[in-house]
């Protein structure tokens, strides 16, 4: 008895794979978002150098970059991976990168009563973002994060490309059919198309201290550079040793080529 109900049971199991097997599949409904979400584009920053080797990063963009990060950007978006020291690098002066900090408050604890307190940031502080925690960001953006930027270039597939086009990819015509829900704007560059930042750029939008014209598109490439190196501070170090290391390695080969010549020159083979 058990073995004829374990046979039927079989049976019933094999007939239904067999009959899911000659079924038609169901068409796939395409994704309406995919047909209008576009890639990146590919920028060429100077940054990248030759065959992405030897490029170095500009010293004047790094800091018109972090200008646009501060007067635009920082309103959302924090830099916490990064302290106010580490400007230094970008060709701000210490006294620069002081006035800088100062600029900023961070939490601390007040030394005479023990509660909790404000004080102005310190050249060693990392740079605060605009919101004490999550609750209270999305309480002020309608209920969307806006993320942290220090490592936003390493975080998203083809990163700068993709900041850069998404800081452009406003004036983009909405697509004849596609509905954007209220409180969204339009963006192909973003990965639903409908984002909840508003366009943060426009010309002459702030004035850089070096004279630059700001149009979006410079603003775009300079602050989409600082980001880069906010991201990959140690980017140039690492080039100069990978070259280094390649230029003395093919010494070394050539000398031990030298050398195997050498020893074996008088030995018949």
């Amino acid at each position: 008895m058990v073995r004829l109900f374990g046979l039927g049971a079989g049976l019933v199991f094999v007939i239904a794979l067999l009959w899911g097997a000659v079924q038609p599949r169901e068409a796939v409904v395409p994704d309406p978002v995919k047909a209008i979400h576009l890639h990146p584009e590919q920028v060429k920053f100077s940054h990248d150098g030759a065959m992405g080797v030897f490029g170095t990063f500009d010293r004047a963009q790094l800091q018109r970059g972090y200008q646009v990060y501060k007067e635009v950007c920082s309103a959302c978006h924090g830099l916490e991976r990064v302290a106010f020291r580490n400007l230094q690098d970008i060709g701000f002066s210490a006294e620069e990168v002081r006035a800088l900090a100062r600029a900023k408050e961070v939490p601390s604890i007040d030394p005479r009563t023990g509660e909790p307190s404000t004080r102005p940031a310190l050249p060693a502080d990392r740079i605060p973002g605009p919101f004490i925690n999550e609750v209270q960001a999305r309480a002020a953006n309608n209920n969307a994060l806006p993320p942290d930027l220090s490592l936003i270039v390493k975080a998203r597939h083809d990163g700068q490309n993709y900041v850069y086009s998404l800081l452009t990819g406003y004036d983009r015509p909405v697509p004849a059919g596609h509905d954007v829900p209220p409180g969204l704007n339009f963006n192909p560059y973003f990965h639903s198309v409908n984002i909840a930042m508003a366009r943060p750029l426009q010309d002459d939008q702030i004035t850089y201290a070096d004279g630059t014209k700001a149009t979006t598109d410079q603003m775009a490439r300079d602050v989409t550079t600082f980001l880069r190196w906010a991201a990959e501070p140690e980017l140039e170090k690492r080039r100069q040793i990978g070259v280094a290391s390649v230029i003395f390695l093919t010494i070394l080969s050539f000398l031990a080529f030298l050398t195997y010549r050498k020893v074996w020159a008088n030995i018949p083979h």
